[in-house]
């Protein structure tokens, strides 16, 4: 491996880990992350030199969340290493004796849930915090006081009593969550970890309290209470804070074995999420003498089972149509419980993946939900098949609008020419403009703009902001809460910034960064208005095929109209956004060096002196950041000598 596929591997993690600790959105399974974790710490084991402490390797991945203070942790609070091996298992117990004579283990639950740490003085509940980056976490002291099995006040206790422990959701509680979202239109959960997640970072402990989360302890920190790993559960018992109820005490790879497949039989049982088991050495006094790495304890291990899978049947293949007209198909599945949740239906991608997998309606299928994410078909379980079944074909026309289909010039997606007049693009078009990622109006999701769409209410932007309370009270379910709710973040929605609204538009072939480059350029709506394809070509990182379409999209009569007709009900983009002082970024100073691929180091720029921070040209030891694009210069190996952080493309969007 060259040092700069191991810099995009570095870069690859870091946006996993986002998309796992902060966004709650992973879309790889866990193996396959830690396939590419393993991978990194293989490189860092072979190639020493080019360790940087930036590295995945070296912390936890977790970043802070708006909204919370920063609190430092008493001692560390680290990732266990993770494996699906019987064979590392055994490596990791022979090691164990070798470096401290270690001869027994005590095995418990793998909670898949929130990692937490809280802390009692004196008997009373006094804070709680998230793991974070190891050493700072967020501050969740009052939301953590409003979990019921959590007491605020315990008996017994020293006057310092610092506890690591899990929060999750019970199955039970989630599955009532996730059913009240869908009524309201809202995005559901896609598994009890993101739906803890999110309830825990809740702004407002009260809402908090509604989602009601439970808690489990595990570990004590410093504490001389015991002197056994085994013996913690009871003394957590006996202080009234609820314990792991599955642990065992094992002296070899057979036992630890044993209690790995009595606890992957139960699995399913139980009222909450775990993806495996850990294995720690039992003598508490061990645990600093075999020590830490800057990301996980040497003393404990982690046995993961694979991913969960199951077989069902497709019971129909229909058409999922998006606002820019490409059709997607998708299995209407026979409902079955999978890794704590009912799936029935599952993305099937396109024409060719179908033909790929020779998937057909009726087959028995396996399909699995890796690391609890999005439920995807492995393979068809070819030995039930029924005899004559035909071969699944797509359709030549669009099931919402009879228009027929077009194949892009890739000849992968499937398209519905269709664009004005396809009810289920204008239905997703409206969906989008409302979206968080787009004009981010709360409280106008999907179920609510679908019923908008059906009544004949809104049929385009601008007809948004023309509801009032008259139109609004005939949807289902609307009381004047929830009127005056949605009315409130149309309202809001009216001054977003200029890019937000070009994004909102749904112009195809152009994405966040176009927009914002395309938003920076402009300077206003009015001018955005009249600009031609020759001035779109001269933006930076704007092709000829986005220049044609947006020239297309402003030249046709039907969109200048709606931009009136948006201008006409109060919409009126911010031309320059207000700088923030709540970011990260703010009172921070950058260089950059190198190109960039996302934005340019113009609209690098600009996006960081909106978050507050400040942009130099030269290196020095005032600089709090250097940030590298591809051919870096030899503002690299200055930053190096003085030791200033290294951000990669990558670690810089995930940090804006």
């Amino acid at each position: 491996m060259s040092y700069k596929d191991y810099l995009k591997l570095i870069e690859d993690i870091r946006y996993h880990d986002r998309l796992y600790y902060v966004l709650h959105k992973p879309v790889l399974n866990d193996e396959a992350y830690d396939a590419i974790f393993q991978k990194l710490i293989s490189t860092e084991k072979e190639h020493p030199e080019w360790v940087m402490s930036s590295s995945p390797s070296q912390r936890v991945g977790e970043l802070p969340s708006k909204g919370f203070e920063e609190v430092k942790h008493s001692s560390a609070m680290l990732s266990i290493t993770n494996t699906y091996s019987e064979e590392e298992i055994l490596d990791f117990l022979v090691r164990m004796q070798k470096v401290a004579n270690v001869e027994a283990f005590f095995t418990e639950l793998k909670m898949d849930g929130i990692a937490v740490s809280v802390t009692y003085k004196e008997g009373f509940f006094f804070q709680a915090a998230t793991r974070g980056d190891g050493t700072y976490g967020d501050d969740i002291t009052a939301n953590c006081s409003m979990i019921a099995s959590l007491p605020l006040k315990i008996v017994g206790a020293p006057p310092l009593l610092v506890l690591r422990g899990e929060v999750y959701m019970p199955h039970i509680i989630f599955k009532a969550l996730n059913h009240e979202r869908e009524l309201a239109g809202e995005e559901i959960f896609a598994n009890p970890r993101n739906a803890a997640a999110g309830s825990l970072k809740l702004l407002s402990p009260l809402l908090s309290a509604q989602r009601n989360l439970a808690i489990i302890f595990y570990g004590l920190v410093d504490s001389k209470a015991v002197d056994y790993q085994h013996a913690v559960p009871d003394y957590m018992v006996s202080l009234g804070l609820p314990a792991m109820p599955e642990y065992k005490f094992c002296k070899n790879v057979a036992d630890i074995m044993a209690f790995a497949e009595e606890v992957h039989k139960k699995r399913a049982r139980l009222p909450f999420d775990i993806d495996g088991i850990v294995i720690k050495v039992d003598r508490l006094s061990l645990h600093d003498e075999i020590g830490y790495t800057g990301r996980s304890p040497r003393f404990a291990i982690a046995y993961k089972f694979q991913a969960v899978t199951t077989e069902t049947i497709i019971k129909a293949i229909t058409l999922q149509i998006g606002r820019t007209g490409v059709i997607t198909p998708v299995a209407e599945l026979e409902p079955v419980l999978l890794a704590g949740s009912t799936i029935a239906r599952a993305t099937l991608h396109n024409e060719e993946e179908i033909a790929r997998k020779d998937i057909r309606v009726g087959d028995h299928v396996l399909i699995q939900k890796g690391g609890d994410v999005i439920p995807k078909i492995l393979e068809v379980v070819k030995d039930k098949r029924a005899a004559d079944v035909p071969i699944w074909k797509m359709a030549l026309h669009c099931p919402s609008c009879g228009e027929s289909l077009l194949k892009d010039e890739e000849g992968v997606a499937v398209r519905c020419p269709n664009s004005k007049d396809c009810p289920d693009q204008q239905l997703e078009r409206l969906i989008f403009f409302a979206s968080k990622d787009a004009m981010d109006i709360e409280n106008l999701g999907i179920k609510v703009m679908e019923q908008l769409f059906q009544k004949g209410i809104v049929r385009r932007f601008s007809d948004i902001y023309s509801m009032d309370r008259e139109k609004l009270s005939i949807l289902t379910g609307f009381k004047e809460k929830s009127i005056l709710n949605l009315m409130a973040a149309i309202e809001k929605s009216r001054k977003t910034p200029l890019h937000r609204l070009i994004l909102a538009l749904g112009i195809r072939h152009v994405g966040a960064s176009t927009a914002a480059a395309v938003a920076s350029f402009a300077g206003s709506l009015e001018a955005f208005r009249k600009l031609q394809k020759d001035d779109f070509r001269i933006i930076e990182g704007v092709g000829e095929i986005v220049a044609h379409s947006l020239a297309s999209f402003l030249s046709e009569p039907i969109n200048q109209q709606e931009l009136d007709l948006l201008i006409a009900n109060g919409l009126e983009p911010l031309e320059k956004v207000p700088v923030r002082t709540d970011h990260l970024f703010s009172g921070k100073t950058f260089v950059i060096t190198g190109s960039m691929q996302r934005y340019s180091r113009s609209e690098s720029s600009a996006l960081i002196e909106e978050r507050g921070g400040r942009i130099s040209d030269s290196i020095s030891k005032k600089t709090d950041y250097l940030i590298i694009g591809k051919e870096p210069g030899s503002k690299f190996t200055k930053a190096q000598k003085f030791k200033i952080p290294i951000l990669t493309e990558s670690n810089f969007l995930q940090l804006l």
